[in-house]
Parts: structure tokens; C-alpha cells; sequence
């Protein structure tokens, strides 16, 4: 194994063959300072990529994904949102993000809200929405993944625990992204140290293989149910 570890850069080793970063660290979501551009080669560098955005159904099945070199805007969420939901008869009902009240603000502000309102409803996903300020009335009131006041019966149902006794209950897991997301965590040593093709090819293959795996999970249990079923009617 010693040949494989002189093999492996250190996260904090510089390569004679790679270019030195003089890029100063971005605050998160703020817009990128002309002052802080630094001219890029035309090769991969991991510490250029501010993250990966993935798009997920409630199920867990990918829908799609893409890099964010410089941070992860409002803007860029919403120019990523309308690169996989071009038309409007495409878009989902709701769209869970960490950040939802940033993006529908930045949504309002530069007039595409004017399309996305006939359509979508931006949401925080419950994962995130307990650390959102309780005093931020739009992010309450337009983003909350749950509300209680009947403003949204589809994300909220109502089940019977085993006494019977009625309860709301989340009707979609809206956790979905970020349990993909510590999935991926577990390549993160691998990927930050491939090429751009590399990091390309493994992210899209391995995103392919959880869904085919979701996909096969759904089936089995709708297999399962069906028996179920059968079994009820003979009895």
C-alpha cells in the first residue's frame, strides 16, 4: 500500500504541475467580487468548484445535477431550475430548497416570479427550515414545508397513530437531497482528486446507479403490496 499512498495527493499538497490557487475564499451566496477573478486553465481543479446541485424527486430518484463553480446563488439556483424545468407544464407543484425564501425574494426581484408563481411554490425543506429565522414573516408564511393553518393540504396529511388518535404527518419527504447528499459524502475523498472527465463520468454513473436502485426498491414494494392485497381478498 505505500506506493498507492505517494500515489495520493494530500488535500493541502500542491503538485508542481498543478496551478497555485490564489483565489480568496467567497462568503456564502454573495456575489462574486471582480476583484476576487483569477484566470482559470483549461483543466479541473477541484478547490475551483464551489459544489455539486442536485435535483431530486420525493422518492429519491435523481433528476438531474450540475457544478456550481463560483457559489450557490439564488441566481445560479434559479438559472439551474430552468435549465431542467424549461416549460411550464414540466415544473412540479413544489420545489424544496435549503434556501427557498433567498431564492423566491431573488425570484420576485427580477421578475421571473411573474412565471414560476403559475405553477411552482418554493419550499425549505424541514431538514434546514428549523434553523430559518422565526421573525422572517415571508419565509414562514410563503416557505414553510408543513403549515397547519390548511394553506397547503397536499404537503400535510392527517394518520390515526396505533390508538387511533389523529396526527399531521409530512406527505413527502422533503429530505431527499440531503440524504442523496451524504451518500455522495462518502466519494468526496475520490472525486476531488480526478480530472474534469473523471469527476464527470463517476458523479452522472454513480447518480444512475442510486436511481436504478431506488427504481428496484419501489418495485419490490409495490410487488409486495399487491400480495398483500391478493391475500386480504382470498380471506
Amino acid at each position: 500500500m505505500g506506493g498507492y499512498r505517494r500515489a495520493l495527493r494530500r488535500p493541502d499538497q500542491t503538485l508542481p504541475w498543478m496551478p497555485e490557487n490564489q483565489q480568496s475564499a467567497q462568503q456564502h451566496d454573495q456575489p462574486e467580487s471582480s476583484t476576487n477573478r483569477t484566470v482559470t486553465r483549461d483543466h479541473f481543479i477541484p478547490p475551483r468548484m464551489y459544489c455539486v446541485e442536485t435535483i431530486c424527486a420525493p422518492c429519491g430518484v435523481v433528476i438531474g445535477w450540475a457544478k456550481f463553480v463560483k457559489s450557490e446563488s439564488p441566481t445560479n439556483i434559479l438559472n439551474f431550475l430552468e435549465s431542467v424545468y424549461p416549460t411550464e407544464e414540466s415544473r412540479p407543484s413544489y420545489i424544496c430548497v435549503d434556501k427557498a425564501c433567498l431564492v423566491l425574494r431573488t425570484c420576485v426581484s427580477n421578475g421571473s416570479w411573474e412565471t414560476w408563481k403559475k405553477t411552482s411554490r418554493f419550499i425549505v425543506d424541514s431538514y434546514h427550515y428549523t434553523n430559518h429565522s422565526a421573525t422572517d414573516n415571508l419565509c414562514r408564511k410563503w416557505c414553510n414545508p408543513a403549515p397547519l393553518d390548511g394553506s397547503a393540504p397536499n404537503l400535510v396529511v392527517v394518520e390515526n397513530d396505533a390508538h387511533g388518535r389523529p396526527y399531521y404527518k409530512r406527505a413527502f419527504n422533503t429530505q431527499a437531497c440531503e440524504q442523496l447528499n451524504a451518500w455522495l459524502g462518502g466519494f468526496e475523498q475520490i472525486l476531488k482528486r480526478m480530472t474534469s472527465g473523471n469527476f464527470d463520468w463517476f458523479l452522472h454513473t454513480m447518480l444512475v446507479y442510486h436511481t436504478s436502485q431506488v427504481i428496484k426498491r419501489q418495485g419490490e414494494m409495490n410487488k409486495d403490496d399487491d400480495s398483500d392485497e391478493e391475500e386480504e381478498g382470498q380471506e
